[in-house]
């Protein structure tokens, strides 16, 4: 994952099940940036990118609102 190749985006999504969890058990600390996830998955941000919004579409994540229009959208988990 950091090689620093830019991998396909169904070679990514192949690893979204594998990263569902990792992503959970960060957001189970408390609500995080796209950047931020990134960053403590050393995983590169356009894949994290995919992974968050797939999440988000299938109703496992929720996105807070921004305190300001230039702030990155913060992420935590949906309540079950």
């Amino acid at each position: 994952m950091g090689t620093g190749r830019r991998r396909d985006p169904s070679e990514v999504m192949r690893d979204e099940m594998l990263m569902k969890e990792k992503i959970a058990s960060l957001l189970r600390e408390g609500p995080r940036t796209i950047p931020e996830i990134a960053d403590a998955l050393r995983c590169p941000s356009r894949e994290v990118t995919l992974w968050v919004m797939a999440l988000r579409r299938y109703g496992a994540l929720e996105e807070l609102p921004k305190p300001k229009a230039d702030d990155y959208y913060r992420y935590k988990l949906a309540k079950s």
